[in-house]
């Protein structure tokens, strides 16, 4: 009662200060714009929306919760003090998180000031402000050389944009508290000089079509939005113009800054989404871009809302957040496509942001509001208290995560990212684009996983980030080294060489090609694509299909990789498992002597453990891990080689973690096909110590036609139970009608495939 007494008394309050402030017009230079003060705050939060959420304190808990956890955490810091010091460290060293800490304490205490009306936090965060604005006019670039593109707080320009748009909302927050005298000195001196660094005196950051442009893009119009400065907006959405741009300067990731006039925030929407909302630098890169596209898109959408920016490019903003959370396992953690970090999930705070604001400005689906629960908090804005009265009301229901395809591309012609979810099992076929700077060499190739548990993984990036000791938290050389390569992923490598060369220039003007994707059938999911060009005269078409059989006791993956190649060639294929080996049908021999697989292209990085000669038409092999039983059963020739492989070579200082894979080398090759089942099956109980189902339910993997036209592999399981499937490798579509002849039987079905 205590506090709606305090709270009806700050409204009272603040009604009439906002009648005295509304005689008080403030007009800016840039645009001959009349700005009321009282328009403050309006980027995350608005006037009405503060206004709805003190009417709604103690009555909407998770909102509730996530006030209160804020409240303690600033009102720590402010006990604490303030620490502005000299910028001198990479990522993890003490002066990058301090000032990675002030922003997101700057920007939590305007928050706090504008909900619970206490001056402290105002003031507080005005007088931090004032110490970065006394420091900032003397700051040089950033001591540490090793960015293209340095910034003064931080060692790069990116983190410097971090900062902006985060402060850029506490100064929102604070507008009104300050005096028109502090605000020119902010503006004049920290914020206009911050801004035009960022983007002006940086433009190989800034012009071009990258998740650290969207950063640069969003700071510098968000501190626009707030100044109402119409040139900072305009460069914000449209990029640079005129004489500034340094157009040949080159980022270093060995991409051009755009010379084709492609720059901006409306650039870096258009671009890099395909229409089904998929991010070309993958799932990872996304959630850190989707902060900045998104509270820039909700500031713009306050401030400007004849722009219409949730509904630009068909809202392919509000469509992106449904793709990304698909695009995460079933613990809700993202899969490692590209550059990535095993680990990072819809739990991080980016997106909170991008569930509450996709559930206030899009159609309120309340399958969001079940992983706003999961976050178990809510933004201290709008969005946020539209989402707890959401799931105060019950609205809430489970996010249904179903087999999808999601388009690459800004058209959507560009490859994609195909999931197949079939009970517990989930697969994530990558066919997509080359994923701009961060993207790795490894068309078609895929990782599979179990109840959200890697079963065949993708190794994801080399780096700890944040993490100072190991390389001040970036990107580690093994990164190209190793992870960007052919080899560290679970597809087909020719000739110990990566695909497209591993050359950014080549890898991005190519992309495989949806064959097609098929998931209305709730027992069979497959997908399927073909890539030309990643080596010359070399191209590759890769089905997959995740099958429940009522003969087998969980869904198991069928794997069909056809190479066609006007050369005789080496093949590399490696399955990266994870545990115990338990059993091989084939015999083979353990070196006393570790050595390496290669000189290059990530073949350096790989011990061989283990070396057999394929003695049979199918090769087995079982592992054991999480206390589950797993078993890929592939077909082979006699002269085939079996290799157990394991990274960590060549790696001095352990930055490499050492991971294990079974390899399946086949030499003097021109057109062949890799067919292979990868079974889950059974469990084990250490406290019973007992086994269930520990053995492949599979007698014999066969492949029974293998055309221009038409692949049939035949699996016949342990009770002689054997079943058919036939994939179209030319005319795939749903309407196509198919006969052949197979050993004197004939088969008929319309569509893509064929399962019986």
């Amino acid at each position: 009662m205590k506090l709606k007494k305090r709270i009806s008394k700050s409204i009272v309050f603040l009604m009439l200060l906002s009648a005295v402030l509304a005689c008080n017009k403030t007009t800016k230079n840039t645009n001959d714009d009349v700005k009321n003060e009282s328009s403050h705050p309006s980027l995350i939060l608005t006037t009405k929306g503060v206004k709805d959420i003190r009417a709604q304190l103690g009555n909407i808990p998770i909102f509730d919760s996530s006030l209160k956890a804020v409240q303690e955490e600033i009102d720590a810091e402010i006990a604490a003090g303030i620490e502005v010091p000299i910028p001198k460290d990479y990522s993890g060293g003490y002066t990058h998180v301090r000032h990675k800490r002030n922003w997101v304490v700057l920007q939590k205490a305007g928050v706090l000031y504008q909900i619970l009306d206490d001056e402290k936090y105002a003031k507080y965060v005005k007088d931090m402000l004032m110490q970065y604005e006394a420091i900032y006019k003397t700051l040089p670039l950033h001591p540490k050389t090793r960015s293209y593109a340095r910034g003064k707080l931080f060692w790069q320009c990116l983190n410097d944009s971090n900062w902006l748009v985060y402060v850029s909302q506490a100064y929102d927050c604070i507008y009104n508290y300050l005096s028109e005298e502090e605000r020119n000195k902010l503006e004049t001196n920290l914020f206009r000089p911050f801004a035009d660094h960022i983007s002006i005196d940086s433009p190989q950051f800034y012009q071009r079509v990258h998740n650290h442009s969207t950063w640069g893009n969003a700071a510098v119009g968000m501190i626009g939005l707030v100044m109402n400065d119409q040139e900072l907006i305009d460069r914000a959405l449209y990029g640079i113009k005129g004489k500034e741009m340094d157009k040949t300067a080159k980022d270093d990731d060995g991409g051009f800054i755009n010379k084709d006039g492609k720059a901006g925030f409306l650039a870096n929407i258009e671009e890099p989404f395909s229409p089904d909302g998929y991010y070309n630098e993958g799932p990872y890169y996304q959630r850190y871009a989707m902060y900045p596209f998104l509270v820039f898109a909700e500031g713009l959408h306050n401030v400007k809302p004849d722009l219409k920016i949730f509904d630009y490019k068909e809202g392919v903003l509000l469509k992106s957040i449904n793709a990304l959370l698909n695009l995460s396992d079933a613990d809700g953690d993202f899969f490692p496509l590209n550059d990535g970090q095993k680990g990072m999930s819809y739990y991080n705070s980016a997106l909170v942001t991008a569930v509450d604001i996709s559930y206030h400005y899009g159609e309120q689906n309340p399958g969001l509001l079940s992983i706003a629960k999961q976050q178990n908090k809510v933004l201290l804005d709008d969005s946020g208290l539209a989402v707890a009265l959401g799931i105060k009301n019950g609205l809430a229901k489970p996010f249904d995560k179903k087999s999808i395809n999601l388009s690459d591309g800004p058209k959507g012609k560009q490859g994609g990212v195909g999931i197949l979810r079939n009970e517990d099992m989930e697969l994530v076929f990558k066919y997509a684009s080359q994923g701009s700077s961060h993207g790795h060499y490894d068309k078609l190739s895929y990782s599979l996983y179990e109840k959200g548990e890697e079963v065949l993984q993708d190794y994801g990036l080399s780096r700890f980030v944040n993490i100072e000791q190991k390389g001040g938290g970036n990107y580690l050389k093994e990164n190209k080294t190793w992870a960007k390569q052919t080899i560290a992923h679970n597809t087909v490598t020719q000739n110990e060489t990566s695909h497209y060369n591993g050359k950014y220039e080549i890898g991005s003007q190519n992309h495989p090609t949806l064959h097609y994707f098929s998931s209305d059938n709730n027992n069979v999911k497959v997908a399927s694509s073909k890539v030309t060009k990643t080596y010359p005269g070399t191209d590759m078409h890769r089905t997959i299909a995740v099958i429940k059989d009522e003969d087998f006791e969980k869904p198991y993956v069928l794997d069909i990789m056809k190479v066609t190649s006007a050369t005789v060639n080496q093949y590399d294929f490696p399955y990266y498992y994870f545990g115990q080996v338990l059993q091989t049908n084939f015999k083979y021999k353990t070196p006393q002597t570790l050595k390496t697989l290669g000189t290059k292209n990530g073949y350096q990085h790989l011990y061989v453990e283990g070396t057999a000669n394929a003695n049979s038409d199918n090769s087995k092999f079982s592992w054991f891990n999480n206390n589950k039983f797993y078993t890929l059963t592939t077909v082979t020739n006699n002269k085939d080689e079996l290799l157990f492989t394991r990274i960590g070579a060549n790696d001095p200082e352990f930055n490499l973690r050492r991971d294990p894979a079974l390899m399946l080398r086949r030499k003097n090759a021109k057109n062949t096909s890799f067919v292979s089942v990868i079974e889950a099956h059974g469990s084990y109980s250490p406290v019973s110590e007992s086994a269930f189902n520990s053995n492949s339910s599979i007698k014999e993997l066969k492949v029974v036609l293998d055309t221009e036209n038409y692949t049939a592999i035949k699996i016949t399981n342990v009770n002689g139970n054997s079943k058919l499937f036939i994939t179209a490798n030319k005319n795939a579509s749903k309407k196509a009608k198919h006969t052949l002849k197979i050993n004197n039987k004939n088969y008929e079905w319309s569509g893509s495939y064929y399962f019986n």
